[in-house]
C-alpha cells in the first residue's frame, strides 16, 4: 500500500482518526477531514506525518454540502495525487422519538451519513476506473443491519449506506475497484463518552455501570470495540490481499448482530 493516496472523511477524531493513522502507517498518503479545534487538528496532522513519514494533508470540507464533498476530492488530488482509497466515515447522530424528530435533523443526518458517500464515490470512481485500481470503504454501523428506537435518521442512513455499497460494488466489479462496508458496534468515541457522562449524571449511576447496562447491553463481548480494530479491518479491505472482496458487509460489532 506504500504510496497509495487515501481520503478519510470525518477523520479528526474517533474511528476516522484511527483509520487515517492506520492507513498512514501502512504507507498511504492521507487527506484528513473534519471539524474541531484548528490547533489540535494541526497537531494531529503533524504527528501523523512525522510518525509515518507520509504526506498528511487536511481540508475542513462540510460533508453535508455536495459542493464541499466534490471540492474535498479535488483538494486531495491536488495535494496528494490521484485518489486510490476513499473511506466514507463522516457521520452525525440525533436521538429523538419519531413524533418529535426535527425535520432539519433528518435532512442533515442523511446528508452527512449517506449522501456524502454518494457524492464522494461519484467523484472518484471515473479516475479510479481509468487507472484500474480503487478501494472504497464505507463505515456504517451495526444499526445499518438492525433497527433501534429514537434513531430513525441514523438507522435509515446506515441501512442506505449498506445498499449503496452493494450497488457500487456490482457496477464497478470489472474495473479493479472494490467497494465494501464495515459495520462497527459500540466504540468509545468522544461522542459516546459524552453520552455516557450525560447518562451517568441523569441516572446517578457510575459511568462503568452505564456503559455495561446501557451501551453494551446488546454487545455480547461486553466490551467496546476499539477504533483500532475498526481501522485494521479497513486497512485489510484497502490492501491488495482484499482484491477479491467486494460488496461485502463486515460487522466488527462484538457479536451485536449475531443474535
Amino acid at each position: 500500500m506504500k504510496g497509495r493516496n487515501a481520503v478519510v472523511t470525518g477523520s479528526t477524531s474517533g474511528i476516522g482518526q484511527a483509520i487515517a493513522s492506520a492507513l498512514a502507517a501502512a504507507g498511504c498518503n492521507v487527506m484528513l477531514n473534519g471539524f474541531g479545534d484548528p490547533s489540535a487538528i494541526e497537531a494531529t496532522r503533524r504527528e501523523m506525518a512525522e510518525a509515518s513519514g507520509r504526506t498528511i494533508a487536511y481540508a475542513a470540507a462540510d460533508m453535508s454540502q455536495p459542493s464541499d464533498v466534490r471540492g474535498l476530492m479535488e483538494q486531495a488530488a491536488n495535494a496528494l495525487g490521484p485518489v486510490d482509497i476513499l473511506v466514507n466515515n463522516a457521520g452525525i447522530q440525533h436521538v429523538a422519538p419519531l413524533a418529535d424528530f426535527p425535520e432539519e435533523k433528518w435532512d442533515q443526518v442523511l446528508a452527512v451519513n449517506l449522501s456524502a458517500a454518494f457524492h464522494a464515490s461519484k467523484a472518484v470512481v471515473p479516475a479510479m476506473s481509468t487507472r484500474g485500481f480503487g478501494r472504497i470503504v464505507n463505515i456504517a454501523s451495526a444499526l445499518g443491519l438492525v433497527g433501534a428506537p429514537h434513531k430513525p435518521a441514523y438507522v435509515a442512513a446506515k441501512h442506505g449506506l449498506v445498499g449503496l455499497t452493494r450497488s457500487i460494488a456490482l457496477e464497478v466489479a470489472q474495473t479493479g475497484i472494490t467497494c465494501n462496508v464495515v459495520c462497527p458496534g459500540m466504540v468509545m468515541t468522544p461522542i459516546i463518552e459524552m453520552q455516557v457522562a450525560d447518562q451517568a449524571r441523569v441516572t446517578g449511576l457510575d459511568p462503568e455501570a452505564v456503559i455495561q447496562g446501557v451501551f453494551l447491553e446488546n454487545q455480547p463481548i461486553r466490551r467496546p470495540v476499539t477504533a483500532q480494530e475498526i481501522a485494521a479491518a479497513v486497512v485489510f479491505l484497502c490492501s491488495d490481499a482484499a482484491g477479491g472482496v467486494t460488496g461485502a458487509v463486515l460487522p466488527v460489532d462484538g457479536g451485536y448482530t449475531a443474535r
